[in-house]
């Protein structure tokens, strides 16, 4: 049997994923950074990404994070988020709809700093439920 590290997503809003992988893919402020198991102990801060988690089934699960923190201790990773979501459990069609209408905000030159956050989620969310679809 392969090794594993234990994952856990957790939000404000409660846990979005969590159990044994074969490894995660998030993207922190110095860039992506994969864990595998036993990784040497790690903080860093996440930037707006779809984490890419493999599981020991071999499928893969992403899930839409927004700025938070990437903990690794004792073969545990925990990524703190404000928001966090798994793709397949995204509403694909009402993320395209915010997002083409945050873009046109942006685009009328109307966006505040409140506005390109927003933006960014929408299209971290877009991104993982177009890759959590595509890997049914």
């Amino acid at each position: 049997m392969a090794e594993t590290v234990r994952i856990e997503v957790v939000a404000a809003e409660g846990i979005a994923w969590e159990g044994d992988a074969l490894s995660i893919i998030a993207r922190t402020t110095e860039g992506d950074v994969g864990i595998l198991p036993h990784h040497e102990p790690f903080l860093a801060a996440l930037v707006p990404c779809v984490t890419e988690i493999s599981t020991i089934d071999g499928k893969r699960e992403f899930v839409a994070v927004n700025e938070g923190f990437i903990s690794v201790a004792d073969n545990r990773v925990s990524l703190l988020a404000g928001y966090a979501r798994a793709g397949g459990a995204i509403d694909l069609q009402a993320a395209e709809r915010e997002l083409a209408g945050l873009e046109q905000s942006v685009d009328s030159g109307q966006a505040d700093d409140d506005t390109l956050a927003k933006l960014k989620l929408a299209q971290v969310q877009v991104r993982a439920a177009h890759r959590a679809a595509e890997e049914l």
